[in-house]
């Protein structure tokens, strides 16, 4: 059997970069986050945006907007951490088993039927 590939040592734990807005923009945000060896890719108060961050950071705020559709999370309600873990696991379940029929359907069946043509001999 071949040894397992990847990088040898214990895994990554912590991420080489965070992405931020604006909101973040500080010397001592920045600064602890370069003390953890994190690259701060966050924009400058007045300055334009950095390209494409924006397009990152849409997977966040839909993900908010997909988990707050559930009540029980907007607010977190229940005082042990477990249960709050079990709901979100529940939620991201169903999330994804709407999003798997729904593509599913779509590639099945999306309507109906053309009629095709049929080429006549001359």
């Amino acid at each position: 059997m071949p040894p397992v590939a990847g990088r040898p040592g214990r895994p990554r734990r912590r991420p080489q970069a965070l992405l931020g807005d604006k909101g973040y923009d500080s010397n001592p945000n920045r600064d602890e986050l370069r003390k953890r060896r994190i690259l701060p890719v966050i924009s400058r108060k007045g300055a334009p945006n950095i390209e494409g961050l924006g397009k990152l950071r849409y997977v966040v705020e839909q993900t908010f907007a997909l988990l707050h559709q559930f009540r029980r999370l907007a607010v977190r309600w229940e005082r042990r951490t477990e249960l709050h873990d079990a709901f979100v696991s529940l939620a991201c379940g169903l999330i994804c088993c709407r999003r798997l029929k729904k593509a599913a359907s779509r590639s099945i069946g999306g309507g109906p039927e053309r009629p095709r043509a049929i080429a006549m001999p001359r």
